[in-house]
């Protein structure tokens, strides 16, 4: 059965960005000449998954045009500046009862590839494992994956962290990736974003 699971991704892309200054939405600055929640977006759908939500928030209107074309649903965060757990339960409701599990990605993860994805995609299909877990050294982060029993707990979680308390509750059930620490990092000031583009 897990070869037939459905799987869709919530992809948070809600927040303000507040650190690369007032008048700029990272989101929206360009990575290899796209967006970087179109690049975000985009790496998705190449890993195989078709059923895609953007939880949205500040400057909802230019993330929209900025996926313009993409075949995604958009819902709006309740509290874009709130922790993270608004957004992602957001995201978890927008999916019908034929989602089987959930990746849960941040928008600003530049250096996850199509193929991490895809790996964790291909272990959830061969395993009955409740989720899927990325590791970049001692750090837990995402993208992660919850089969859809773990909804629940999910959406009963308030905080920051995509769902930590529930990752680290069945962490001894869990497939765990482990990755290199460098595709951990965001882009959160002006200084990151430069260090990328060089």
């Amino acid at each position: 059965m897990s070869g037939e699971m459905r799987i869709g991704a919530v992809i948070l892309a809600a927040g303000a960005s507040t650190r690369m200054g007032p008048t700029t939405n990272k989101l929206l600055l360009p990575v290899e000449g796209v967006p970087m929640v179109r690049r975000t977006v985009a790496r998705v759908q190449l890993a195989g998954i078709r059923d895609i939500v953007v939880v949205t928030g500040h400057e909802e209107d230019r993330v929209r045009a900025a996926l313009a074309g993409l075949p995604c649903t958009f819902v709006e965060s309740p509290d874009p500046t709130g922790p993270t757990s608004g957004s992602l339960h957001a995201g978890l409701r927008a999916f019908g009862p034929e989602i089987d599990a959930t990746l849960v990605m941040l928008a600003d993860m530049v250096h996850v590839t199509t193929a991490m994805l895809a790996t964790l995609i291909a272990s959830a299909r061969t395993t009955d494992a409740p989720l899927e877990v990325s590791r970049y050294g001692e750090v837990l982060a995402p993208p992660l994956l919850f089969r859809r029993a773990l909804w629940p707990e999910l959406l009963a979680w308030h905080g920051e962290g995509c769902g930590k308390a529930v990752v680290r509750a069945h962490l001894a059930e869990a497939n765990v990736h482990d990755w290199r620490e460098a595709r951990l990092a965001d882009i959160d000031t002006p200084d990151d974003y430069a260090a990328l583009t060089r």
